[in-house]
């Protein structure tokens, strides 16, 4: 019993670690399948790298420069002494491609110049072509033009900390950003201010150790050449107030601020983010890929793009927001717009990445990495159309094999005798070569005609065909067999269908021949009863319905016989030429007492002359009392029956119109198979064959039968060649 006890102890503690872990697996499973929770790392990551980048450039700018309290220790960093030095190359660069145009447009003048026009100068050519970013001033103190700066940006200067003077040695031009009446007593000024710096002969003079030689031919060294300054002479000094306007001061200002008396926050938000980061990032490769309510990792439609092509866009746009956002903190775009450009490149940027490394991911769990590069999918392509044109040359029964073989052997073959004609034999085999090929080709085409000729006349009714398979190779060949055996099938379906309609017509004719006998006698005993004299009126009732019924049995078995042998053929015309509007008319008459008992009027479209047509005067009359007979049964009481006669071109057409007095929820093409009935509840008297019969009988005489059908609407069209 303790035994037992402990068992059932022990298989309830297992259940309940089972129920723990199974709850343990939901619970996991709901955090990896969380929307939210992926949305919050996603939003969450770009702002922890933020903090982090943030920290890492605080300690970095605090140990490199130091204090920055303000502009001052700026000026002395090597940051700044590139700027510095970018502003001016700059304005020399453009004050150079403004000179060579201005030379440029000279040099053609001059040569396009007619002898008899007055002459121009090359002074005044660069009057009428003034500098692009300078406008020209007047000042009667120098003796070469003065122009001065004229971009104006955020309506500050260019170079807003920069007060500079650049003459050209060549020209004499003077190039400032000053206004003054006087300006040999502004560079008098410029270098004797405490931040100035000046450029003479290749030579250096300044205060300021970021730009002094040492420094600057460092700096240029590795961004520009010193020898743009070569030919100018450069006066300038520094406005410290005006640094201000510098984007790279601001954002190095900006991040010292804002740890300004946190000195110690840094040392713990780094590790502290980058442990955030790196949980994230853990979660979000756990759980990307799965979805709530589904099995499996699930790819959408930005996964199944070629990896190449999402990876080179991706790249292009970080690499795109990088560039702008290093370009507009050099730039000298307004600062405060600055903060919005950075963060909205970082952003957009982050995002792009996210969405690469997700889609990375994505194929990596699902095991369609490889796959989905193009590169993958090409090759593959390359080598399973490498496998289809190996399988098409060693498969014999394949037509490709040998069109291949032929094709390439004939370019190759072409080739190489190609190359000899220069020796004329060669040329002459060459053309014999292509003689031959194409008489090859005359005799394969003649054979596939051969194939083409037999599959034309087995579409058209003669199974009687039979190809030499000898004559013929390889596909072909097959082919061959299997239009013979084809052939030979239709051949002994045909004469099985044909014993089976003699079967059935001899069927028809015995089974009709037999019943007909016994009502013969049915028939003439019931004309015996109603000659006698009997008194008994429902005797007489009686005898009536047997009279009718023996009747209409006579007529069905007299249609049953004649489409029986119509549909055999076993009819003998005896074809005449007959007026077909006096049958028409003769036929009406006799119609006339059933007619008049539905209460139907006939009206009646004939031509004044007699209408002519070649058929058999027996059975032409079966096919207009057929019709007839089916308008006196099925067309609605009350109404109108119109028949239409008319002679087009060498046709003869004679159409029928009634309304039905029945929904006629039925095709034509059904109304006219046999035993098909428009009452299909069967009060009507009738076998279902009599419009069967007069196509069959039309046909027979060389005549068209047709029926329409168009709601209520029932229509009859017979068409024969006239006379």
């Amino acid at each position: 019993m303790n035994k037992l006890k402990m068992k059932r102890e022990k298989l309830g503690k297992n259940k309940q670690i089972r129920m723990i872990i199974n709850k343990e697996g939901e619970a996991m499973q709901n955090i990896r399948d969380s929307i939210l929770l992926k949305f919050l790392c996603y939003i969450l990551i770009p702002i922890m790298i933020f903090v982090l980048a943030i920290s890492i450039i605080d300690i970095s700018i605090t140990s490199q420069y130091g204090e920055m309290d303000g502009p001052e220790e700026y000026i002395e960093t090597e940051e700044f002494g590139r700027e510095y030095l970018a502003t001016l190359i700059s304005n020399v660069q453009d004050i150079n491609r403004d000179k060579r145009r201005m030379k440029a447009s000279a040099e053609e003048v001059d040569t396009s110049m007619d002898l008899n026009a007055t002459e121009t100068s090359t002074e005044d050519i660069e009057r009428e072509n003034p500098y692009d970013n300078y406008s020209e001033i007047e000042d009667e103190s120098y003796a070469y033009p003065v122009y001065y700066e004229s971009i104006q940006y955020n309506n500050t200067r260019l170079s807003p900390y920069i007060n500079y003077i650049i003459i050209d040695k060549e020209t004499g031009n003077m190039f400032t950003n000053i206004r003054s009446n006087n300006y040999l007593e502004e560079i008098n000024k410029l270098r004797a201010e405490k931040t100035n710096w000046s450029y003479q002969d290749g030579n250096i003079a300044t205060n300021i150790t970021s730009i002094n030689q040492e420094s600057a031919k460092y700096i240029t060294s590795s961004y520009y050449s010193v020898d743009n300054f070569e030919g100018y002479e450069i006066y300038s000094n520094i406005d410290p107030t005006m640094l201000n306007y510098s984007n790279s001061l601001y954002v190095q200002q900006s991040v010292y601020n804002l740890f300004k008396g946190h000195e110690n926050l840094p040392s713990y938000l780094i590790p502290l983010s980058a442990i955030s980061i790196i949980a994230m990032i853990v979660y979000l490769i756990w759980a990307t890929g799965h979805e709530k309510g589904k099995e499996g990792i699930q790819l959408n439609s930005l996964d199944k793009i070629s990896y190449e092509i999402i990876s080179i866009v991706i790249m292009f746009i970080i690499g795109m927001m990088i560039s702008f956002a290093v370009a507009s903190i050099e730039s000298q775009i307004p600062q405060r717009i600055l903060v919005s450009v950075f963060l909205l490149c970082y952003l957009i940027g982050y995002a792009s990445l996210a969405v690469w490394v997700a889609t990375t991911i994505r194929r990596l769990k699902a095991k369609q990495f490889i796959r989905s590069f193009l590169t993958y999918k090409v090759c593959r392509w390359i080598k399973v159309t490498i496998q289809k044109i190996f399988r098409k040359v060693t498969d014999k029964e394949n037509t490709n094999r040998k069109i291949t073989i032929i094709y390439w052997g004939f370019v190759v073959i072409s080739i190489i005798l190609a190359c000899t004609m220069w020796s004329g034999i060669g040329l002459i085999i060459l053309i014999v070569f292509w003689i031959w090929v194409y008489y090859k080709l005359l005799q394969y085409n003649k054979k596939i005609q051969k194939i083409n000729e037999a599959l034309r006349n087995i579409y058209e009714g003669n199974p009687n065909v039979k190809l030499n398979e000898e004559e013929l190779e390889g596909t072909l060949k097959i082919m061959a067999k299997y239009i013979n055996d084809i052939a030979g099938g239709f051949t002994n379906a045909i004469e099985q269908s044909l014993k089976s309609e003699r079967l059935k017509t001899e069927l028809i004719t015995n089974v009709s021949h037999d019943i007909k006998t016994p009502l013969t006698s049915i028939i003439n005993y019931v004309d015996l009863l109603k000659k006698e004299d009997i008194q008994n009126a429902q005797v007489e009732q009686y005898i009536a319905v047997l009279d009718k019924k023996s009747q209409r049995l006579k007529k069905l078995i007299e249609d049953l016989v004649e489409a029986s042998k119509v549909s055999s053929g076993n009819v003998k015309l005896n074809m005449e030429v007959i007026n077909l509007k006096e049958l028409l008319n003769q036929t009406v008459g006799e119609f006339e007492d059933k007619l008049e008992k539905k209460n139907l009027k006939i009206e009646m479209d004939l031509p004044n002359e007699n209408v002519l047509i070649k058929a058999d005067n027996r059975y032409l009359y079966r096919v207009i009392e057929n019709v007839f007979s089916n308008i006196t049964k099925y067309a609605l009481e009350g109404s109108r029956v119109y028949i239409k006669l008319e002679k087009q071109k060498e046709e003869v057409y004679l159409e029928f119109k009634n309304i039905s007095k029945d929904k006629l929820n039925i095709s034509a093409e059904e109304l006219m198979q046999r035993f098909v009935r428009g009452d299909k509840s069967r009060y009507t008297e009738g076998s279902g064959l009599g419009l069967s019969i007069a196509e069959s009988l039309t046909e027979l005489q060389g005549g068209k039968f047709k029926i329409d059908i168009d709601g209520d609407l029932f229509k009859v069209e017979i068409k024969w060649k006239s006379e």
